[in-house]
């Protein structure tokens, strides 16, 4: 057939796109295929124990003993209707508050801890460590675990830097050089690229002072500050911070309270879905999205906790008790919800009741979607890569990702079983644990 064009007329404008084509692949890799905790429990490093998780989750099964004791209880606390679905997120909460109740928890060094004398934040840095070294011996520690510094501001770059270099070298130290599994360090309240530059510089000399690779300490920033959302020149910040982080930086953070009263929301109005947290979550997402970072929401600071304590507890103290738990309950159930239909699949909690009413927001918000999602991915792979219509909903290659995706995490936190999965989309389960969707649909062309 002919053609206007010579086979050489575009070489040089070819080779720019492709440089641009690379460029784009590089900086925005898309999600890893890696696990994504559900949550990050923040507790204060002078409590960490080897065995803090398992005591957060015997305290977090007897809560629910204790104020729902059957699946119906638990439902109408929620505001869910009882039957088949409730029974099994009440099965499985219990299940895994007892298997796995903490996937990731951050020993807390800044607001969990508080401002305390250098010696005695010495100290815990280095018994912190031997705990962590123990955990590690013992098999207790969860499958993420990390600690949190003080910010890098003047006043406290100083404590901020030395804490962690005493925690590591005393870890690596007990350890003949090992880190946990998934280590992270997380960064409070980043305001400018240089904090970033910074703590990269810190986390290298650490790396070549104790022996470990370059590039093994990876960090997460907390975006608390309005300036982090939008910079003094009219930007967001965000994609500056990624490029300074220097492919170290594993997630973004959202701290609610230090935002919402840094843009001068009332303490009485600060929570979770103000609108003024929706606009920067929102910024998070778009200038994150593809680059493979993680992102978490925020906590529900009202804690599910009853009034009174003791045995000898009126009818009207137990039903007070009651109604204090429910609604800390109910809040953070919707908070968490809330989360997840926008976008943010892990958040942080402060307390081993709070486990309860994570899970059952996390694997409701799965199981009630499974069998539709399952229908959607089975037809389009079956498909292969041709658009296709289930019901009234339209699918493409990114959606089939995206389906692959909710089964991925869906079994990564304990909702669904990889049997399940399975059955629902037709997907073997090497096909499931790739999470890949081209890779499934070049396999299934042969």
């Amino acid at each position: 057939m002919q053609t206007s064009l010579r086979p050489d007329d575009l070489l040089e404008q070819v080779s720019r796109l492709r440089r641009a084509n690379q460029d784009f692949t590089r900086r925005f890799p898309g999600e890893s295929g890696a696990r994504q905790p559900v949550h990050t429990v923040y507790g204060g490093a002078q409590l960490f124990r080897a065995d803090s998780t398992q005591k957060l989750g015997a305290v977090a099964l007897r809560a629910l003993e204790e104020y729902a004791p059957d699946a119906a209880t638990l439902a109408g606390a929620l505001g869910l209707p009882a039957g088949p679905l409730a029974d099994t997120v009440y099965a499985r909460v219990r299940e895994k508050l007892g298997r796995e109740p903490v996937e990731d928890f951050r020993i807390d060094f800044e607001d969990g801890y508080g401002n305390r004398p250098d010696a005695e934040e010495d100290g815990h840095a280095v018994s912190v460590a031997g705990e962590v070294a123990r955990g590690m011996a013992e098999g207790t520690l969860p499958p993420f675990l990390g600690i949190r510094v003080k910010t890098l501001n003047e006043e406290l770059q100083g404590r901020s830097v030395r804490t962690l270099d005493l925690f590591l070298t005393a870890l690596l130290g007990a350890t003949g050089g090992a880190l946990p599994d998934n280590f992270v360090v997380t960064l409070p309240k980043v305001v400018s690229v240089e904090q970033v530059e910074f703590f990269v510089d810190v986390l290298r000399l650490l790396e070549d002072r104790t022996g470990l690779a370059r590039g093994t300490l990876r960090f997460e920033v907390m975006v608390e500050a309005p300036q982090a959302i939008l910079s003094p020149d009219g930007h967001t910040l965000l994609p500056r911070i990624l490029d300074a982080g220097e492919g170290r930086i594993t997630g973004a953070h959202f701290g609610t309270y230090d935002y919402t009263a840094a843009v001068g929301i009332t303490a009485g109005h600060q929570r979770m879905r103000h609108p003024a947290c929706d606009f920067a979550r929102h910024v998070m997402q778009v200038a994150l999205a593809g680059t493979g970072v993680w992102l978490s929401d925020g906590s529900t600071t009202v804690m599910p906790v009853p009034v009174y304590r003791g045995e000898a507890l009126t009818e009207e103290q137990a039903r007070e008790n009651r109604e204090s738990v429910y609604g800390a309950w109910r809040m953070h159930y919707e908070d968490v919800r809330n989360s997840l239909v926008n976008g943010f699949y892990q958040g942080w909690d402060l307390h081993p009741a709070q486990l309860v009413t994570r899970y059952a927001a996390v694997f409701g918000f799965f199981l009630e979607g499974v069998d539709a999602a399952g229908r959607r991915l089975r037809n389009f792979v079956e498909k292969a890569a041709q658009a296709t219509l289930v019901g009234d909903v339209f699918d493409d290659a990114a959606t089939g990702q995206g389906l692959l995706n909710y089964f991925a995490r869906g079994i990564n936190c304990g909702a669904l079983t990889e049997e399940e999965a399975r059955g629902r989309t037709g997907l073997a389960l090497e096909e499931l644990r790739g999470r890949s969707f081209l890779q499934i649909l070049r396999n299934r062309r042969g």
